[in-house]
């Protein structure tokens, strides 16, 4: 007897990229399937950093932008775990750059404040649609968050690309009210040069 259908979630996040395939040959449906956990195949996959099996899922169709009921996606989960090759793969894919949780966060959000650098730089890679002062549930924007979380380059990355340093979140804070005296400073001095050229 094989493995039990539900299995391929699983199979997904371990990176089974042959035993993913075969199951979904089988059942094509149980590649945009949620299981219990609201996960589909390509998000635990995404997640667990697996990507042959994204690049499976992906030619065979699994939506790139399907989300938990939470609101988190494939993108969302790669962005904050630094899976860049996943990420490129979703972008490549058409993922949607600014796909917000039901909290507003998008992956340049949760890039941002992890540290993230490398996801930062290449979602403003691919940034012709991306909204970089695009604010979450708190009226954080992605440079709010990385100021707050002291994510120094990610921030100068942000503000040398034109985010806003002057945007307040539901608090009353712009970004550089978030962030040390000093690196306030630096940042401001930043936008300044930038607002020049």
């Amino acid at each position: 007897m094989g493995p039990p259908v539900s299995s391929v979630y699983d199979l997904a996040y371990r990176g089974k990229t042959e035993a993913v395939k075969i199951l979904i040959n089988e059942n094509p449906k149980l590649k945009t399937d949620m299981d219990a956990m609201e996960m589909t195949p390509l998000i635990l996959a995404a997640s667990g950093g697996r990507e042959k099996v994204v690049n499976l899922l992906l030619s065979q169709g699994a939506n790139v932008n399907a989300q938990t009921n939470d609101g988190h996606s494939a993108l969302q989960y790669a962005a904050s775990k630094n899976w860049k090759t996943i990420c490129a793969a979703l972008l490549e894919r058409n993922a949607d750059i600014n796909i917000a949780d039901k909290r507003g966060s998008t992956p340049l959000h949760r890039s941002a404040s992890k540290g993230n650098l490398a996801i930062v730089k290449l979602l403003l890679e691919y940034g012709k649609q991306l909204k970089i002062d695009q604010r979450d549930a708190y009226g954080n924007s992605a440079l709010h968050l990385a100021c707050e979380e002291d994510r120094q380059e990610e921030a100068k990355v942000l503000v040398s690309n034109g985010a806003s340093i002057e945007l307040t979140n539901k608090d009353r804070k712009t970004p550089l009210e978030l962030c040390n005296v000093v690196f306030a400073k630096q940042l401001k001095e930043l936008h300044d040069k930038n607002s020049l050229v």
